[in-house]
C-alpha cells in the first residue's frame, strides 16, 4: 500500500473508532458530564460499568495513540507541500497524541483501583478522603491540564498546519485546507475552557463548542481520507 493509501485509511478509521468509543462512554457512563459530579458518584458509576466500560476506555485511549502514526503518514503523503511545514505538523501531531494518551490512560489503569478502594466497606474515612484527593488531582492535572488543554491546543495547531499543507499539496484538493484551518482554530479556542478566570468552573462557550468542533474534525478527517484514497 502506498503512503497516501495508508494515510487515507487511517484518516477514515481513526474518527470512526474515536466516535464509537466516545458514544459508548456517553451511553454507559454519561461521559463527560459525569465528571462534574462528586467523586463517590463517579466511581460508583464506573463500577457499575464493569469490565465492558474499562475496555471502552482502553479503546478510547488507543485512538489517541493512533493519532501519532496518522500525523507522520499524512505528513509523508502530502507531496508538494512545504517540507518544513509538514515536518512541524507531524511533530505537533505526535505531541498531541502523547498528551491525549497521558490524559486518558488513567481511566483503564488508575481509576479501577480507586473504584475498588472506594467500594471497600472496611475503608476508613481517611482512606476514602485520600481516594477523593487522588481522583480529583489526576482529573484536574492529567485530565483537564494535560489531556484537554494541551490535547485540544496541539490537535488544533496540528489541524491548522495540516490545513495549510493541504492548500499546497498535489495529493488532495486544495480547498480541503480551508475547513481544516477553521476547525483547528475552534479546537485551539476550546483549549481555553479552564484557563484564567474560567479555571474553577470552566468557560461555558468552550464547553459547548468542544463536541461540535470534534464532530467537524472527525468529518474533515473522513473527507481528507477519501481524498487521499481517490
Amino acid at each position: 500500500m502506498s503512503t497516501e493509501g495508508a494515510a487515507g485509511v487511517l484518516m477514515l478509521v481513526l474518527p470512526v473508532l474515536f466516535n464509537a468509543a466516545f458514544a459508548a462512554l456517553a451511553s454507559m457512563f454519561d461521559y463527560p458530564d459525569v465528571l462534574r459530579r462528586p467523586t463517590g458518584e463517579v466511581l460508583a458509576r464506573f463500577r457499575d460499568g464493569g469490565t465492558r466500560l474499562v475496555l471502552w476506555w482502553w479503546v478510547f485511549t488507543l485512538t489517541a495513540v493512533a493519532l501519532a502514526p496518522l500525523a507522520v503518514l499524512v505528513a509523508l503523503a502530502l507531496s508538494g507541500a512545504d517540507r518544513a511545514l509538514v515536518a512541524v505538523a507531524a511533530t505537533v501531531g505526535v505531541l498531541a497524541a502523547v498528551v491525549q494518551f497521558l490524559g486518558l490512560v488513567r481511566w483503564p489503569f488508575l481509576v479501577p483501583e480507586l473504584a475498588r478502594i472506594d467500594a471497600d466497606p472496611d475503608a476508613s474515612p481517611a482512606r476514602r478522603e485520600a481516594v477523593d484527593v487522588v481522583f480529583q488531582s489526576f482529573n484536574r492535572y492529567l485530565g483537564v491540564g494535560v489531556g484537554e488543554h494541551l490535547g485540544y491546543l496541539l490537535t488544533g495547531t496540528w489541524t491548522i498546519l495540516l490545513g495549510i499543507a493541504f492548500t499546497q499539496t498535489d495529493a488532495a484538493p486544495g480547498w480541503l485546507g480551508i475547513p481544516a484551518v477553521v476547525i483547528g482554530v475552534l479546537l485551539a479556542l476550546c483549549a481555553l475552557e479552564f484557563v484564567g478566570p474560567a479555571e474553577p468552573a470552566g468557560w461555558k462557550l468552550a464547553a459547548r463548542l468542544t463536541p461540535l468542533a470534534y464532530v467537524a474534525w472527525s468529518a474533515w478527517l473522513v473527507a481528507g481520507g477519501v481524498a487521499l484514497l481517490l
